[in-house]
């Protein structure tokens, strides 16, 4: 009785392993079928669509494969992507339209107020000589233009004088000679000598007291050459002073410079002429206008910012250098730029792209090329034209889909070209290609 079971229980094993090979070569020629009767052509790994399998498998996590139907959607654009409508609802895809428009930015940042360098005045003697008298002896005054600074002698200014008075004396002695070229000489004498006193800054108004009274001077007047506001003294009373000593140094604070460091993302914004917007704690209410009069060609190395100069009208004297300033520049306007939100952009190593909205619930991935981003918006240098419909929501999901898919397309090529050199499709765990 039992050898009876056993032979019996062998046959019919025999004949399901006949059955089951029949039916399973009878679905390599004919293909799956999966659901609603759709062709099934392999099944891939949900985490790495490069590992197929001709039959149903499972992964090293237990997790199933995933069909691949015959009937998928083809497309000649590497990554486009078809995302059921449900689907769609469900993980938040929203959309928005590129458009034409201006775009513009206000950069913020903290200035300095300085001295405008141009209208800095150093005074230094042309001789050697003591200072006798100082008239301006402190910092911080306002002077005009030919104000009497100190008196000083010199020596040398002292002979220069003589050599002129007797130049004149010369002069007034031959200028009725007969003989044409000592008259010439006499006055060619009296110009040198008269030039010589103007090289050594003598004022105009003490060589025609010279001429008037023909009495030396002693101490000549040293007067400035400028208007300004006195922010050094490097003499006193009694001291020697040499052409290396500087007397004073001047500037003229009807106009300051404002210093601002700029961060290298904002810095495409900035322009030569930009209007600048200015406001100080000291005084309240106030708004100061300038503008951008350069822009450093070098970046600080420890900030990493660049710094930009602007310039400002200070008649009333209320901008004083080394006082912290909150400024606002008006960053030129870009005019007609494509622009699309900025979350519509995703970045990886490969570049920028977008997500353009073919038809409903299908999407094509953009290759662009990025421009200036200002108030949540970015504009688009090349890549899509104004009134393509981008994704601006959820691109993390439609990315990894469109890579999935991608992927998925090089591997039905792949098998297509071998089945056609009689080849079999790849097998699980089969990476080689």
């Amino acid at each position: 009785m039992n050898k009876s079971k056993l032979v019996i229980g062998i046959l019919m094993l025999a004949i399901g392993v006949g059955v089951g090979y029949q039916l399973s070569s009878n679905n390599m020629e004919q293909g799956n079928v999966g659901e609603q009767g759709r062709e099934i052509l392999f099944y891939r790994n949900s985490m790495n669509p490069e590992v197929t399998s001709p039959v149903p498998a499972k992964d090293n996590m237990g997790m199933d494969y995933v069909p691949v139907y015959a009937d998928g959607e083809q497309s000649d654009v590497a990554g486009m992507v078809k995302i059921d409508p449900v689907v769609v609802q469900n993980i938040g895809v929203r959309t928005a339209f590129a458009k034409k428009m201006a775009l513009g930015r206000t950069v913020r940042a903290v200035g300095l107020v300085s001295f405008n360098e141009e209208s800095m005045v150093r005074i230094h003697p042309k001789v050697e000589g003591w200072v006798e008298n100082v008239r301006v002896d402190k910092t911080g005054e306002l002077v005009k233009k030919d104000d009497v600074l100190l008196t000083i002698y010199s020596p040398k200014l002292v002979s220069t004088q003589q050599e002129y008075l007797l130049a004149l004396s010369n002069l007034a002695a031959l200028e009725k000679s007969p003989f044409e070229q000592i008259r010439t000489g006499a006055q060619e004498l009296v110009k040198s000598s008269r030039e010589r006193l103007g090289f050594l800054d003598v004022p105009e108004h003490q060589i025609k007291a010279l001429e008037r009274t023909k009495k030396i001077k002693k101490s000549l007047h040293i007067h400035t050459s400028t208007a300004g506001t006195v922010i050094n003294i490097g003499a006193r009373q009694g001291q020697f002073v040499t052409p290396k000593t500087e007397l004073y140094m001047l500037v003229d604070l009807n106009q300051v410079w404002v210093y601002a460091d700029v961060y290298e993302y904002e810095l495409p914004w900035v322009k030569l002429e930009d209007e600048v917007e200015m406001t100080l704690a000291s005084a309240p209410g106030r708004r100061f206008t300038g503008i951008v009069s350069y822009i450093y060609p070098y970046a600080e190395p420890k900030t990493r910012t660049t710094k930009v100069r602007m310039v400002f009208d200070n008649a009333e004297l209320l901008l004083r250098p080394d006082m912290f300033a909150d400024v606002s520049i008006k960053a030129s306007v870009r005019k007609d730029s494509i622009v699309v939100p900025a979350e519509a952009v995703v970045r990886s190593g490969g570049g920028a792209q977008i997500f353009v909205v073919r038809e409903p619930d299908k999407f094509e991935p953009r290759k662009v090329k990025v421009g200036i981003e200002s108030d949540g918006q970015v504009s688009i240098l090349s890549g899509i034209q104004e009134g393509d419909e981008v994704v601006t929501s959820a691109q993390f999901l439609v990315d990894s889909e469109s890579k999935l898919r991608e992927a998925t397309s090089k591997m039905l090529s792949n098998i297509k070209q071998k089945n056609q050199k009689g080849k079999s499709p790849i097998v699980a765990g089969d990476m080689s290609d």
